[in-house]
Order: C-alpha cells, then structure tokens, then sequence
C-alpha cells in the first residue's frame, strides 16, 4: 500500500503543475494514470473507469483551488465569466457523470481515447481567432457551460482542455484564458464528484476505502502533492513560452491515448 500512495503523490505532483502550467485540472494525465494503477492493483475491470474518472475530479476540486488563488493573486482571472459560465457548467457536469456511471468502461476509455487526441490535434494546429470575436452573451455561456460540463465529467478533467481554447477563441489573453479555466475547474469538480458519489453509492463490488466511485486512498495521494505543486507551475506559466509547452503536452496526450486505444484493442 506505502508504494501505490508514493505512486499516487507522483501523479499529484505532475498534475499539480499542469493544472497550474496549462490551466487544465490535471484530469488527463490523473486519468489515464489511476487505470494503469487499478488494473494493477486487480480491481474489477467493470469499475476501473468510473474510478479513474470520479477520482481524478475529485481531486480536482483541490488542485483548482490552489491553481485559481494563484492565478488570482496575478490578476489572471476573469471572474465575470465564471459567473455567467458557472450555472451551466454545474448542471452539464452533473448530468455528464451521471451518463457516465451508466456506460462500461470499454465506452468510456473509447470517449477518453479519442478525446485525447482530438486535444493533442487542438494543441498542435493552435489556431488563432479573428480579432473581432468576443465573448456570447449570457444564454450563450450557459449553453458553452452545459457541454463543457458533460464532456469534462466523461472525461474525468476539470474542463482546461475546452475552456482555454474556447476563451483563447474568444480573444481572452493566454493567462487569462489559464487563470479563468482554473477557476471554472471549481464548479466542474464539485458537480462530477457528487454526480459519481451518488450514482457509485449503492454498487456492490467496489475496492475497500470507495466513496461512492471516488477511490479514497489516491485521492489522498494525489491531492497531498497537486496543491503544493500546483503555484509552481502557475509561476512557470508567467514565465515560460507556453506555446511550445503546448506542443510538448499534446505529443505526451497522442502517446498515452496510443497507449490506452492499445489496451482497448
């Protein structure tokens, strides 16, 4: 058990910084990480997704926190648009993981598949908006909030990986658009982990220390780590050319989406 939590702090802390770096939550390496851990450890093939993802939006709901006040305190985020984006996403994140506690894990690593590279693709082609567009109104954010929040609870991230690029497409700057997301991350978080406490509270077959689908023991973990890694990588996306850091993740997301469709076949 003492080297699955030292496995379980090693992924925190790398989700730490990304969350803070990329404005992402974390959510794609966490992940992809606790089903290679799961499956090693012999949890029931039929439950290793929906843990996977419930835990790693669990955890979420720490990581933002420490990436947001980070943010915040550089005067990176743009509170205005968490507010008018906020309703939306809670109710489409609720919605989202209450789907997914009812699809097989096969389903779910196919979505988690090809949404990795459908990032890596974004991330790559970084395509820049026409200087004229700008934010939607209030019913538009609420419907953005909706499908970012069921994708992200599908996914198991903290929604970095649509809102940056949707904020950048809206001629947000690069560190608000970071800042901004981390913030968003918040509500992502709380939604999807009561949507997977719920729907997982009543399952028979679940490994010991579960609630519901959130997996305890790496949630610890991970969370131990991710908070206090998580302002280094805010400092370092002040710092760094993100855009070349961008390309760097989106090569690390085609590789571990290889890796899992190679499980699946």
């Amino acid at each position: 058990m003492v080297l699955i939590l030292l496995m379980y702090v090693g992924f925190g802390a790398v989700a730490g910084i990304l969350a803070g770096l990329l404005g992402i939550g974390g959510g794609l390496v966490i992940v992809p990480m606790l089903v290679f851990t799961l499956t090693w450890q012999g949890v029931p093939n039929e439950y290793i997704m929906h843990l996977a993802l419930a835990t790693s939006m669990a955890s979420i709901i720490f990581t933002s926190v420490s990436s947001f006040s980070a943010h915040h305190r550089r005067g990176a985020v743009h509170w205005l648009v968490v507010r008018r984006i906020a309703l939306g996403i809670v109710l489409g994140t609720f919605l989202g993981a209450c789907l997914a506690s009812r699809l097989s894990t096969a389903y779910l690593k196919g979505v988690f598949v090809v949404f990795l590279y459908y990032m890596a693709y974004q991330l790559i082609a970084d395509r820049k908006p026409k200087p004229s567009r700008t934010l939607p109104g209030r019913l538009g954010m609420f419907a953005v909030g909706n499908g970012i929040g069921v994708v992200s609870a599908l996914v198991g991230i903290g929604g970095g990986t649509l809102s940056v690029p949707f904020m950048l497409w809206c001629n947000l700057t690069v560190h608000e658009a970071i800042g901004t997301s981390a913030a968003i991350g918040f509500p992502i978080a709380i939604a999807g982990t009561i949507g997977y406490i719920v729907n997982g509270w009543q399952v028979a077959g679940l490994p010991d220390y579960s609630w519901g689908y959130v997996y305890l023991p790496a949630l610890v973990g991970i969370v131990a780590a991710s908070v206090l890694t998580a302002p280094l990588g805010v400092r370092l996306a002040h710092s760094l050319p993100v855009d070349k850091l961008k390309r760097v993740f989106a090569i690390l997301l085609a590789l571990v989406g290889t890796r899992m469709l190679w499980g699946l076949i």
